[in-house]
């Protein structure tokens, strides 16, 4: 039985696993916060294989992923990256935020993300044919992409893309309940908030508020904190710097949750 909660949006849990049982990888688009990440972890406990996950950053090397030489006081050994350790045993190599990684550095994947699932590693001559259990998944914020920072056409077309966004209202609510154990009352508040933050325009508040930032909210509530600082602190300090901004998210917030002298 599955540790970690996760609510489904939509198919998605079906097309992961057809996905798994035909050997596809999978790209997981979705705005920050919306679940992508608790999704793998859950479909990882599901399918009972390991979650071997890489946050991508502009530093990020293939030697990161594939591994490199190290030396000791027995002499030099080669080390496994946890892309490498997932081909050779089994489980789910996880690249969360892909279009981060430099271009040169994704090539890597191309050989893994179509019929051939192999993994060459040059540095030591092998050739690794990934294991039956191996499956490789990216994602990244589509909000966040620009000319610079897009996936190769190339390397795009090899994956299954699944779409993720916000929770509708209901499935929010039940999220937010089932995480941090706030009423009903609450939780619809919350999901409120979260409604009137997320039509505001990119000019005035550039990154909607996230499901986890509401429960993050919810959870301090339920710890005992007043529910307009539990909401400032976890909403609304979180989303901006800009004091004009966080004046208006302040007043929304007051509509829902009377601030205490």
């Amino acid at each position: 039985m599955s540790k970690t909660y996760y609510k489904e949006h939509a198919n998605e849990i079906e097309l992961f696993e057809a996905a798994a049982s035909m050997n596809l990888p999978i790209l997981i688009k979705g705005p920050t916060g919306c679940g992508k990440t608790r999704f793998i972890e859950a479909m990882g406990e599901k399918l009972d294989r390991k979650v071997y996950t890489v946050v991508c950053h502009d530093d990020l090397s293939a030697a990161d992923l594939v591994g490199r030489h190290l030396i000791d006081e027995g002499g030099t050994f080669w080390q496994d990256g946890p892309l490498t350790k997932a081909v050779r045993d089994g489980g789910i190599c996880y690249l969360d935020e892909i279009i981060e990684a430099r271009k040169d550095t994704t090539v890597v994947l191309h050989s893994l993300a179509d019929y051939r699932r192999v993994l060459p590693i040059d540095r030591t001559g092998e050739m690794i044919e990934a294991h039956p259990d191996f499956m490789l998944v990216v994602s990244y914020n589509p909000g966040y992409q620009n000319v610079l920072k897009g996936m190769k056409p190339s390397t795009k077309q090899r994956f299954i893309s699944l779409s993720f966004d916000y929770p509708n209202a209901e499935i929010e609510k039940e999220i937010i309940i089932k995480e941090s154990g706030v009423d009903t009352d609450i939780a619809e508040k919350l999901v409120t908030i979260a409604g009137e933050i997320r039509q505001l325009s990119d000019n005035e508040i550039q990154e909607a508020v996230s499901t986890r930032l509401l429960v993050y909210a919810a959870k301090l509530i339920t710890k005992g904190f007043d529910e307009y600082e539990a909401c400032m602190h976890s909403i609304v300090e979180s989303l901006s710097d800009d004091n004009e901004v966080i004046e208006v998210l302040e007043k929304l917030i007051g509509l829902h949750f009377m601030r205490k002298a």
